[in-house]
Order: C-alpha cells, then sequence, then structure tokens
C-alpha cells in the first residue's frame, strides 16, 4: 500500500472517507449505489464486474461475489468470464455484458455499429446507461483501490 494510513485506522475507510471527504463519499455513494439499485439480472451483473476485475486485477474484487437473496454465481463463474467468447455457460446477455466491459476498458474507441446491433437487441437504452455507470464505476473505482494497494485490505461497506 502506497499511502500511510495512521495507527488505528481502517484503511478504506481513511482513504475514501477522512482524507479526501468531499470526493471519496460522494465516489463511495456511487459504488454502492450500483449494487444497491440494479435492475439488471446477476449473470449479466456478474460477467461486466468480474471482467473489470480481471482486467484491473484488483484482489478484492477477483474474490468478490455479488449476493442476491441468497444467489450468487456458481463457483466455475469466473474462469466461464475469462473464456466469455467460448464458454457455453452463457447466454446471449451474460457474454455481450462480459464483451461490453472488456471492450469498454480496453478498447472503447471500437465499440462499432455492429456491437451496438447486437447490444440493443438484447439490452434496453436504460439498461446499456445502467451497465456502462456500473462498468465505469467498477472501472474507476477497482483501478484506484489496486493503483494504491486497497485493494488487499479491502471490504466492501454495507449500506
Amino acid at each position: 500500500m502506497i499511502i500511510d494510513i495512521p495507527e488505528g485506522q481502517e484503511p478504506i475507510g481513511y482513504v475514501w472517507g477522512d482524507l479526501v471527504p468531499g470526493i471519496g463519499t460522494a465516489a463511495a455513494n456511487f459504488s454502492l449505489s450500483v449494487y444497491a439499485h440494479t435492475t439488471l439480472g446477476l449473470r449479466e451483473f456478474e460477467a461486466a464486474r468480474l471482467r473489470i476485475a480481471q482486467i484491473n486485477g484488483c484482489r478484492f474484487c477477483l474474490d468478490w461475489r455479488t449476493d442476491r437473496d441468497g444467489e450468487k454465481v456458481e463457483e466455475s463463474f469466473a474462469d466461464a468470464v475469462t473464456e466469455w467468447r467460448t464458454t457455453g455457460a452463457f447466454d446471449d446477455r451474460t457474454r455481450l455484458a462480459a464483451e461490453y466491459a472488456e471492450r469498454y476498458a480496453l478498447d472503447h474507441h471500437g465499440l462499432d455499429e455492429e456491437f451496438w446491433s447486437r447490444m440493443t437487441t438484447h439490452y434496453s437504452q436504460a439498461e446499456i446507461v445502467e451497465l456502462s455507470m456500473s462498468i465505469g464505476s467498477w472501472l474507476a473505482f477497482g483501478r484506484l483501490n489496486h493503483v494504491l494497494g486497497l485493494d488487499t485490505v479491502c471490504v466492501l461497506p454495507t449500506g
């Protein structure tokens, strides 16, 4: 970790709250809103989230599994996300969520008409915006936590 954490302080709370309260609190609220207010199905949500975690290398994000009313994706899901192009474990929406996350993170200029045609066949405009905001949150905050070394001590707050 490259940020000095005062003795007795919880690292995430200190960095995200105490160190930069005007920005960190708003960022934390946005991050929590992605989980609390999503309308996306669990599998497509997790496919996009995990693909970003894989790209970012955020240790906590790679280990995290979103729980919806006691339901989580199967243990082999992360491996399927890695193989999103060829896995038989995904339906079209889940595969597209993983593809969108990857392209959003690595080649956003390459999102062409063919891609958007497939997306709009399977996702409503509201779902596309929601998925885009979610991916943006995971990309920014997972990368921030990894770059600062917080991902080894990260605990997602409940809210």
